[in-house]
């Protein structure tokens, strides 16, 4: 079945649920236009993606929600430069992403700590791989360890850490350097729904306190709401925008939004996005 096109049009949202547009004409932030990707196979194309037009404003906790298959993390690596888009255009803070940029900090599902480093070598590998003067950046991966509960961790292995405290540690590694941006492809999925909230808690601190511009990719709607100022709602494979919807929740946030009626609502509303589709979170 065709994915539906959801549109302001086909969608009357409650006041405090709306449908938002983007800024014209700003330069900051993430800035995609007409990008698409199709893979070439021996087997034929593959499209992936189909154009997107959307904007990620400076500061914001943008996160997108679609299921699984429809392009989620091919859209992160387009916007990371890790790959090319088929056609259009990725602007980061007005420049033309061509290739891997460095103001960007990624981070994965799985933490991927390299297991022979302790916890402190392992969040200052991009320092090393960057070659940028060691004992400059030393402090504030210290100071990150600390932000993120893991002082006294610095000389451990990653598997003396839970999954967790794995996480934690591949997070202040994508912010030693200190990006302007984050991107993040599902980076709580592989943790228990405890551990994941309290993960989503702290994400949040986190950017609150580092005013990070942060792109999160995850296929769990109760987390892109609680998490997110905007939610992207994207459709079955070939990916494209179904909706995009501002989420009018004061911040800082606590677990007890969930139990709010605009917390549910926002999150049934976009639920049936992937009813319609027949598909689910």
């Amino acid at each position: 079945m065709k994915p539906a096109t959801v549109t302001s049009e086909t969608v009357q949202p409650a006041a405090h649920l709306r449908l938002v547009s983007d800024r014209a004409g700003d330069t900051s932030g993430i800035k995609l236009s007409g990008v698409s990707k199709t893979y070439r196979t021996r087997d034929g194309d593959v499209p992936s993606l189909r154009p997107l037009d959307f904007h990620i404003n400076d500061g914001e906790f943008f996160v997108v929600v679609g299921p699984s298959g429809c392009g989620k993390s091919t859209l992160l690596k387009l916007i990371s430069g890790l790959l090319p888009p088929t056609s259009g255009e990725i602007l980061v803070e007005g420049e033309k992403v061509t290739t891997p940029h460095g103001n960007v900090g990624i981070v994965f599902q799985n933490a991927l700590l390299l297991p022979w480093r302790n916890i402190l070598n392992n969040v200052m590998l991009p320092i090393d791989m960057k070659r940028l003067p060691r004992q400059e950046y030393l402090d504030r991966a210290r100071s990150l360890l600390k932000l993120v509960g893991l002082e006294g961790f610095e000389k451990k292995l990653p598997w003396q850490l839970s999954g967790g405290m794995q996480q934690r540690a591949s997070i202040c590694r994508a912010l030693v350097h200190d990006p302007r941006i984050m991107l993040m492809d599902e980076p709580f999925g592989a943790l228990d729904a405890l551990t994941r909230e309290r993960m989503n808690v702290e994400l949040m601190r986190i950017q609150r306190e580092t005013k990070k511009t942060v792109l999160l990719i995850t296929h769990s709607i109760p987390e892109a709401v609680f998490l997110a100022d905007r939610v992207l709602v994207m459709t079955e494979r070939p990916g494209a925008v179904a909706a995009i919807y501002d989420v009018p929740l004061p911040r800082p946030r606590s677990l007890d939004v969930m139990a709010d009626p605009v917390f549910t609502e926002l999150v049934q509303r976009i639920r049936k996005h992937f009813f319609s589709q027949g598909a689910l979170d």
